[in-house]
């Protein structure tokens, strides 16, 4: 669970890419990795299993700027999504604080998407997280391919209607720092809500949001141009 120290200005955020096999969660996290300035992240480890791979890494310690002299830390995983690592997945997502579901908008994949979206709703619960309560942004990834489901079925199959949804091709970088962006939007006023972090810390969510995209290369995306890696 989230771990706030306001005494010391510090948060950690556990945050993780969850989704059915093949449906692009490796490819986000290599993306996502690859726009963060060198110096503000960790290694990228692979635990292979049998058929698939989980992922982690970390944007070290970010020191914002002005009067909060907040430090946020970031760690974000992947889970292997074939159907024999359920265990795994489980264990990966407990205690996370925002995640993100990569769905393949293939309409061939829709039963397969359904499955894992249930899947995760039974695990968060497992681990002692309420799903109406954490932040859930649902990825649409591989928007180019031509049978791909409409935002509205998308919401229809997994009953997410309720959850933020974004358009990707994440194999082109299209959609993947706009996802974490609106991932970590939620994530704080989340924190802010239960824990008025706001006020305590004495940090705005776009101070939040600005100083940690301040490290990552936006270009090409639909975020502000300022905040292209320094």
């Amino acid at each position: 669970m989230v771990q706030v120290n306001a005494q010391t200005r510090e948060v950690s955020l556990k945050v993780v890419y969850y989704g059915p096999a093949l449906s692009g969660k490796t490819t986000n996290l290599q993306a996502l990795f690859q726009r963060i300035d060198p110096s503000a992240r960790g290694r990228l480890m692979t635990l292979d299993t049998k058929d698939d791979r989980t992922l982690f890494f970390d944007m070290l310690p970010v020191t914002l700027r002005g009067a909060s002299g907040m430090t946020v830390k970031l760690k974000i995983y992947s889970v292997p999504g074939q159907v024999m690592h359920e265990s795994t997945r489980r264990l990966v997502l407990a205690g996370t604080d925002a995640v993100v579901f990569v769905a393949d908008s293939r309409r061939a994949e829709a039963q397969n998407t359904q499955t894992s979206w249930n899947e995760m709703m039974a695990n968060l619960r497992a681990n002692g997280v309420d799903p109406e309560d954490v932040p859930i942004v649902v990825q649409m990834n591989k928007r180019d391919l031509p049978d791909a489901l409409g935002a509205s079925e998308f919401a229809e199959l997994s009953g997410a209607s309720s959850s933020a949804f974004v358009p990707a091709v994440a194999v082109r970088s299209e959609g993947v720092v706009e996802t974490f962006h609106l991932l970590l939007a939620l994530a704080f006023r989340r924190l802010d809500r239960l824990m008025s972090i706001g006020e305590t810390c004495r940090v705005r969510e776009d101070e939040f949001l600005g100083d940690i995209f301040s490290r990552v290369d936006v270009a090409g995306t639909a975020l502000p141009a300022a905040g292209v890696a320094r």
